[in-house]
């Protein structure tokens, strides 16, 4: 006899009146509004993750890591030798058994799309997917994303089409590890109808976040974006048994900072979006702990936020560590990313320290100390770097006939000393070039090179005459 069916994930707070969109949304996906869910007993059985779908944020200008998002989109910035940001929330899915994605994206997304395609295929035996969703013109509007929770709406036709019962919300420019089951797993066990991932920071860190203020049950009760007054800093702690469940002690200045991941009910994102509200952060998430039961999950693994070009250079350069804070293979959740086919590095004569060298990049005569160097890097005899990322090239010289006229091979030429700058790809170095970040101004913008931060950064494609000192 077939088991009893049931509601599920129905939310305490249904919509009382949909706008004529999200109506139009509900009707196109064979819904019912309000809706609710009836799904067999035998079907709550299946795990959290089988049930989702991954939204990941495809990034807007990026305009804090410029130059290396004038001509592509933040997640699609390269990282750690042959990565890119978006393979960080793609690979933690895959690992974490979730299967079906959309990349939403907007701005300078051609490489963005490139990459994708070219990484991410499946078989036809299987339901997993990584579908890109770019921001179009509709019959019920042509405005650009307008923030996260507008990007959401304007795709919400595409995430109702299939029953998934939670949906979560990812950023594509953040460096971590996280197993999405525990968060999912969390989520369904306390009834929550929103769940948002935190992160213990400290007193100093807490006015460049959006904090959550929890009761010692880890329900959401406050949300202050970037504090900056005192008193209500001291408001914001960390309560101390709370502090004590997650292993830190009862007496210590802890703040929960939100990573920007969201875990929805299905009917509750239906709800929360039914309005005009812009972002995630800033609008939704505080208008719902007023009238939803919001959790959070506290994540205390390492988390970066890629969002300066101090902060790329940096988490880049602690990758080359002798003990890491994030490793790209862990065993069984690899991190995935495109295959290139290509040869191994070649590396003569030359002295290395603290450094990664990728895939079909030559190395001659050189000394390289704690620098990340990119796919088909080459760095010619004498040269020196030092704290350095360079990205590399998208083809070596020989597979191009186009080269500038008159302009130095591709890579970093002869006796050249460089140091405190990240190198975009297919940059064309000449010979005795001198780069340094010692003693710029903070921002200046120069001849194929621009200085963010103290880092010297020589653009995508740019060309460096012999002899030049930066």
């Amino acid at each position: 006899m077939e088991p009893p069916k049931r509601a599920f994930a129905k939310t305490r707070h249904t919509p009382a009146g949909l706008t004529p969109l999200l109506t139009k949304f509900i009707a196109e996906s064979k819904m019912v509004a309000p809706p609710v869910f009836h799904i067999s007993m035998s079907a709550r059985l299946i795990p959290p993750a089988s049930r989702t779908l991954a939204i990941i944020m495809g990034g807007g200008a990026g305009t804090r890591l410029f130059p290396l998002t004038k001509e592509r989109a933040k997640p699609a910035v390269p990282l750690g030798g042959k990565y890119r940001l978006v393979d960080i929330p793609i690979s933690n899915c895959l690992n974490s058994s979730i299967r079906g994605m959309y990349v939403l994206t907007q701005f300078n997304s051609t490489s963005l799309h490139s990459h994708i395609n070219a990484t991410y295929k499946f078989d036809s035996f299987s339901q997993s997917f990584v579908e890109i969703l770019a921001a179009q013109q509709t019959p019920e509007g042509s405005r650009w994303y307008q923030g996260t929770a507008d990007a959401v709406r304007q795709n919400l036709r595409y995430f109702l089409q299939r029953p998934w019962d939670y949906y979560i919300i990812l950023s594509g420019d953040q460096l971590y590890r996280m197993d999405y089951r525990d968060i999912l797993r969390q989520h369904e066990e306390r009834g929550a109808d929103i769940t948002i991932a935190t992160i213990p920071v400290n007193r100093a860190s807490a006015p460049g976040f959006g904090i959550m203020h929890t009761d010692e049950d880890r329900r959401i009760i406050e949300f202050v974006e970037k504090p900056k007054d005192p008193a209500i800093i001291d408001r914001l702690r960390i309560p101390p048994h709370l502090l004590e469940a997650i292993g830190h002690h009862r007496d210590e200045e802890l703040y929960q900072a939100s990573m920007g991941i969201y875990v929805f009910n299905r009917d509750v994102l239906i709800d929360c979006l039914d309005n005009d509200m812009a972002d995630f952060g800033k609008n939704v998430i505080p208008a719902a702990i007023e009238r939803m039961k919001v959790d959070a999950y506290i994540f205390q693994g390492y988390w970066e936020d890629i969002g300066t070009i101090r902060a790329f250079f940096d988490a880049n350069l602690h990758l080359a560590q002798e003990n890491p804070p994030y490793h790209f293979y862990v065993a069984g959740r690899p991190t995935y990313t495109q295959p290139r086919f290509l040869p191994a590095s070649i590396v003569r004569n030359s002295t290395i320290d603290r450094s990664i060298i990728s895939d079909g990049s030559h190395i001659i005569d050189a000394n390289i100390n704690t620098c990340v160097v990119g796919i088909r890097s080459i760095i010619r005899s004498g040269s020196t770097l030092k704290d350095v990322i360079m990205m590399g090239a998208d083809y070596y010289d020989d597979d191009v006939h186009d080269a500038p006229v008159g302009a130095p091979p591709i890579g970093i030429g002869r006796n050249c000393r460089i140091d405190h700058a990240i190198i975009d790809k297919n940059a064309r170095i000449g010979d005795d070039v001198v780069i340094t970040g010692e003693g710029k101004d903070k921002d200046v913008d120069g001849n194929g090179y621009y200085v963010r931060d103290g880092i010297v950064i020589v653009g995508k494609n740019s060309v460096i005459a012999p002899g030049t000192r930066i």
